[in-house]
Parts: C-alpha cells; sequence; structure tokens
C-alpha cells in the first residue's frame, strides 16, 4: 500500500464530499457510518485537512465538513500532502537517508521513476475527477464508498 491508513481513508471522505451537493454540510458521523469508518478516527483526518483550507466545518445541528473549493481545484496531491507528507515523493523506499542518484540504495533505479509517475498523477488529479470515476458503474469503489 502507497499511502498510509489515515491518508487512505482521508481520500475516501474527500471523494464522498466532492460527490455530496455543493454547499450542503455533510455531518462527519454520516460519512463514517457511509465509510465504515471510525467517526473519531475520521474526525482525526479531518481535521488537518480543514486546517490546511480543504474543508470547512461547521460546528452545531445542522453542521459538518464541506469542501472549501471546487472539487476540480483540489488535486490527490493536495489531500496526500496534509495527510501523508509531500517527502512521500522524494524518499527512499527503503528509508535511507541518504540514497540519491550519487548514492542510491538497491532499489532507488526501480523506485524511482515509480515514485515520479506517482507524483505526476497524484498532481494531475483531482477530486473532481475521482468522483466521476467513483459515480461509473465500471468501477466496483463505488459500492464501496457510497
Amino acid at each position: 500500500m502507497f499511502f498510509t491508513k489515515t491518508c487512505n481513508y482521508g481520500i475516501q471522505a474527500m471523494i464522498y464530499l466532492a460527490l455530496m451537493e455543493k454547499g450542503k454540510y455533510v455531518s462527519i458521523k454520516i460519512i463514517s457510518e457511509e465509510l465504515s469508518m471510525s467517526v473519531h478516527f475520521l474526525t482525526k483526518i479531518l481535521q488537518p485537512l480543514t486546517a490546511a483550507g480543504l474543508l470547512t466545518s461547521y460546528k452545531g445541528p445542522n453542521g459538518g465538513v464541506l469542501l472549501a473549493k471546487d472539487s476540480n481545484k483540489i488535486s490527490l496531491y493536495d489531500v496526500v500532502a496534509v495527510l501523508d507528507k509531500p517527502e512521500k515523493f522524494t524518499s527512499c523506499m527503503m528509508g535511507l537517508k541518504h540514497c540519491g542518484t550519487g548514492k542510491p540504495c538497491p532499489f532507488h533505479e526501480e523506485w524511482a521513476p515509480i515514485r515520479d509517475k506517482m507524483h505526476s498523477e497524484c498532481v494531475s488529479t483531482t477530486l473532481a475527477d475521482l468522483a466521476v470515476k467513483a459515480r461509473t458503474d465500471e468501477y466496483r469503489y463505488k459500492e464501496e464508498l457510497m
């Protein structure tokens, strides 16, 4: 798994919100129930996304969270950079501190192009793109997400 569990859950929640009616707050409890996640864990995941300006939250009986920007203005990289840190796309797969082109680890030549491709895809893919795919019948993920 390339992303941490925290990041995977955050991505799922953000796609879920991208599928919702614009401007309507969604309860974290509802999101957690729909996605079969712990409400406490999901709350902790959504806090840094709110602090980073990707979500807006509102307390109260009609409160919840919503995307702070249009889903086509939030990239997958934006979410990953908050929850898994941007170093994911520059660090050594084996966790070696001095790994690089000058002093490559045994896996460097195989990992670097994959890592670079993942970075490129995450930067170019928006929540809107993922929401469109989640809506289509050809993706099993739709049933898991909704």
